[in-house]
C-alpha cells in the first residue's frame, strides 16, 4: 500500500487517546512508507493524524472542499492541498488517491465516508481495504449492529467480513496489506427478493 485515506473527526472528542492514537497511526504511516490521504484540515484528529505523519518526514496529501476551508482551517504544512468545489467531488478524489481507507473516531461524516467506502465495495467499484481503528471500543457498537445486519438477513457475511477491525494499529496495517477482497457476483437478483 502507498497511501491510506483516513477520515476522522474534525474535533479531538472527549477521550485523549483518540488524539493519541491519531498521531501514532500519523507516525506509523510515515514509518512504513505510507502516505496519507485525509480531508485537509489542521484541526481535531485529522490535524493529529497529519502532523504525526509530518513529524516522521512522511507526504500528507489533503483534500477539502472550498467551503470547508475556513470551517476546517485548512492545514498550510502539507506535501500537497488539493481544492474542490463539493464534499461528493473530495470523496471521488480521495478514493481516486489511495490503496485503502481507515476510520478512526468521529461523527456523522467519518461513517458517511466510511459507508460509502464499505457499499463501493460490496458493490464491486473497488477492491481496497477498509480498517476501522477501534480505539478504545469506540465502535464497539457499530459493530454490534453490524453483526444485527448479518443477523437478520439484511447483510451478507461476505459483506461483513469487507470491514477489518482491530484496537491495534500495527495489527490493522498488516490486514490490510493482507487482505483479499471477495469476489463480487450480481449482488442482488429476482430470487434474493
Amino acid at each position: 500500500m502507498k497511501r491510506i485515506t483516513v477520515f476522522c473527526g474534525s474535533s479531538m472528542g472527549t477521550d485523549e487517546v483518540f488524539q493519541s492514537q491519531a498521531t501514532l497511526l500519523g507516525q506509523t504511516l510515515a514509518k512504513q512508507n505510507i502516505e496519507l490521504v485525509y480531508g485537509g484540515a489542521n484541526i481535531g484528529l485529522m490535524g493529529a493524524v497529519a502532523d504525526g505523519v509530518l513529524s516522521e518526514g512522511g507526504k500528507v496529501i489533503g483534500v477539502i472542499p472550498f467551503f470547508l476551508q475556513s470551517k476546517e482551517i485548512a492545514h498550510t504544512n502539507l506535501t500537497e492541498l488539493i481544492i474542490v468545489d463539493t464534499m461528493h467531488e473530495r470523496k471521488t478524489k480521495m478514493n481516486a488517491l489511495c490503496d485503502g481507507v481507515i476510520a478512526m473516531p468521529g461523527g456523522f461524516g467519518t461513517l458517511e465516508e466510511l459507508f460509502e467506502m464499505l457499499t463501493w465495495a460490496q458493490l464491486g467499484l473497488h477492491k481496497k481495504p477498509i480498517g476501522l481503528l477501534n480505539t478504545n471500543g469506540f465502535y464497539d457498537a457499530l459493530i454490534v449492529l453490524i453483526q444485527t445486519m448479518v443477523d437478520k438477513g439484511l447483510l451478507k457475511a461476505v459483506n461483513q467480513q469487507m470491514l477489518l477491525v482491530s484496537d491495534n494499529i500495527n495489527d490493522l496495517l498488516d490486514n490490510m496489506k493482507n487482505y483479499k477482497a471477495p469476489v463480487v457476483t450480481k449482488w442482488i437478483n429476482k430470487e434474493t427478493l
